[in-house]
């Protein structure tokens, strides 16, 4: 009843709710469910409590009497008991060790049958620990026992791993000597490793342990890290190949022949770049930190080392491919609400995916003015960034956490993970919502220009955005601080992208002068930049209703406001709407001129009228020139 109240109240701060909770109606002193071992309130005149009375309903409403007595002759049935005697002392302290650590995670239910499956595998194997033999070992065995029985291997992998982390003690200390670091004992979520075993010198192995022991420390992204470990790995397989044995033979002679190694196998790809970064990185860390001096001076890196890399566009969607996803009836074929809200998220806010299904629960706030902005967190610049969002984003964002306080008590993330997540904590993982994406674009048959399917990444989104912000105009400082970009030179991909668009559709747009003539301007002429210089500046500063000035920026204007009329007034097609709106406004001015007798008006406004005609026919009919216009020519 008390719950009912605070329900119905918006949820508020518990604490605050409970200093002055409205009164509810009480039973009489010692009412309690007839259900003997239920010591809650009966529900309004009902004579069992809320749960027993739904569960008294849906069985017909029987006899009372009758009904409180089933209850009191059950027993509990093989599917909810755990027996754990068929195992030996130890065995069974490690599995109720286990079963103590999967209920205190609060990550996955762990039924009776389940647990009872395991129990019995584990009592034909005759062992006395988990720890007698290796995940791979337990795998392999109960493979055999139970092949297609994924939950019982997932639970006895699990409780291996429990009493592993219980008998080795934690922290770097223990985990630094290994070979193989096991993470989730350095406060790593899952079960993620660190195989140092691929280093088979141990001199250059206990070196790069020391290295991304440092480097984990400084609080670099565990990817760094793997790749540092990748790239390492291949320098010290290299060594070993060419017969270094140790520090000391490392020198600028063997970078060399390293650097034409790594070019022969990727050639100026990506990774080409990060093996020679991440080696660069150890070299300067060994050295700066003196971890062993036997490092030659000579064994350095320099810039022109690095593969010259041609920059690449953004990979922003077509617009008529954006026009089929934003579609409202293919947004409505989202079978999870949930994901339909990151969809928008990703087109509107620009945000990377991961930072999108990382949302809090709480995440948006508002400015003084009102205005929403959506918070997150920047995982890759590893700090909390804010983007403005539209009054729909905001609402549907209100929708979301509606339905996740629904169904979680003290909700921590917007998108929760649906299963193995009983407190909400655990985020939707990135791979779900591909998985559901690309269902979602074969569904809505969403194609490309040439008729093909489209498959395409989340982050294209990011890419649309920017070039979308662009391509209208906004200021490229503006672009940065919405896309949270750590650099200029980032969202100048973008501009770069904005301005080589805009001069191809500018050369080959058929531009007209006022006499209706087409205006060739040679796009390979040795004046074509200078020409596409002078143009942006025109559009920037002489920008007009209806068309550019081709007069230079350098003189001054002598038709004041009189564009029409002017010898240096060019236009295209993309204005024909204002032509033709300010024709029928001329053709208003003449009449009511000519009505007041006012001919020297009239005269001016018929000239302009004419115009406006040649131009107006031209653009309607690109492929031919009104006989206007070679008259005037």
């Amino acid at each position: 009843m008390h719950a009912q109240r605070w329900q119905r109240a918006g949820r508020p701060d518990i604490d605050a709710w409970l200093a002055d909770p409205p009164p509810v109606k009480t039973p009489p002193a010692g009412a309690t469910c007839r259900i003997d071992c239920c010591t809650l309130w009966p529900q309004a005149q009902r004579p069992f409590c809320h749960a027993h009375a739904s569960t008294w309903k849906v069985n017909g409403w029987p006899d009372i009497d009758a009904f409180a007595a089933t209850f009191a002759e059950r027993e509990a049935t093989e599917d909810e008991t755990i027996r754990l005697g068929a195992l030996g002392p130890r065995l069974r302290l490690e599995v109720q060790y286990a079963l103590q650590c999967r209920a205190a995670d609060r990550a996955a239910k762990t039924l009776p049958p389940v647990v009872m499956r395991m129990v019995r595998f584990l009592a034909t194997t005759a062992t006395a620990s988990l720890l007698d033999h290796s995940e791979q070992r337990w795998r392999a065995e109960l493979g055999r026992w139970a092949p297609n029985d994924t939950n019982t291997r997932s639970l006895l992998l699990y409780a291996r791993r429990k009493a592993d982390d219980l008998f080795t003690a934690g922290g770097w200390e223990a985990e630094f000597p290994r070979d193989v670091w096991q993470l989730r004992r350095l406060g790593h979520p899952g079960n993620q490793i660190l195989d140092f075993t691929v280093i088979a010198k141990p001199w250059l192995r206990e070196l790069v342990k020391r290295w991304l022991r440092w480097r984990m420390g400084t609080g670099v992204h565990l990817e760094v890290a793997r790749r540092g470990l990748r790239s390492t790995a291949r320098f010290a397989s290299f060594c070993d190949r060419i017969g270094v044995t140790g520090l000391a033979g490392i020198d600028r002679t063997v970078i060399e022949a390293y650097l034409a190694d790594l070019h022969a196998e990727l050639a100026g790809r990506q990774r080409h770049n990060d093996h020679i970064g991440q080696l660069n990185a150890f070299l300067n860390a060994v050295r700066q930190h003196r971890w062993n001096d036997t490092l030659p001076a000579t064994a350095l890196i320099f810039s022109d080392d690095y593969p010259k890399r041609a920059e690449q566009l953004p990979r922003a969607l077509a617009e008529h491919v954006m026009a089929q996803v934003e579609h409202p009836g293919n947004l409505d074929r989202w079978n999870n609400p949930a994901y339909q809200l990151v969809t928008l998220i990703l087109i509107r806010a620009g945000l990377r995916i991961t930072d999108a299904l990382r949302l809090e629960h709480d995440c948006v706030v508002t400015d003084a003015a009102g205005a929403p902005y959506l918070r997150y967190v920047n995982h890759k610049m590893r700090r909390q960034a804010l983007v403005p969002i539209d009054e729909q984003l905001r609402e549907l964002i209100s929708e979301q956490q509606r339905r996740v306080a629904d169904a979680v008590t003290s909700p921590a993330r917007l998108f929760p993970r649906p299963t193995k997540n009983c407190d909400g904590t655990a985020p939707t993982s990135s791979s779900t919502y591909r998985l559901a994406l690309y269902r979602w674009l074969q569904r809505c048959d969403i194609r490309d220009e040439h008729g093909r399917l489209v498959h395409f990444t989340p982050h294209q989104w990011r890419h649309t955005l920017g070039t979308r912000l662009i391509n209208r105009d906004v200021p490229q400082e503006v672009v940065r601080r919405i896309l949270d970009h750590d650099s200029a030179q980032m969202t100048g991909h973008y501009a770069r992208l904005h301005d080589s668009t805009v001069r191809r559709h500018w050369e080959a747009a058929r531009k007209v002068d006022i006499a209706g003539n087409t205006v060739d301007l040679d796009p390979a002429g040795p004046l074509a930049k200078a020409t596409w210089a002078n143009q942006r500046l025109g559009r920037a500063t002489q920008a007009l209703p209806n068309g550019y000035c081709g007069l230079p920026v350098q003189q001054s204007c002598p038709h004041a406001n009189a564009c029409l009329t002017c010898p240096m007034f060019l236009t295209t097609a993309e204005f024909l709407p204002e032509h033709r709106s300010q024709r029928q406004q001329t053709i208003q001015i003449i009449s009511a001129a000519e009505a007041r007798g006012q001919a020297r008006l009239a005269e001016m406004n018929r000239q302009v009228l004419t115009n406006l005609d040649r131009i107006i026919a031209v653009l309607d009919d690109p492929g031919t020139e009104s006989k206007e216009a070679a008259d005037a020519c």
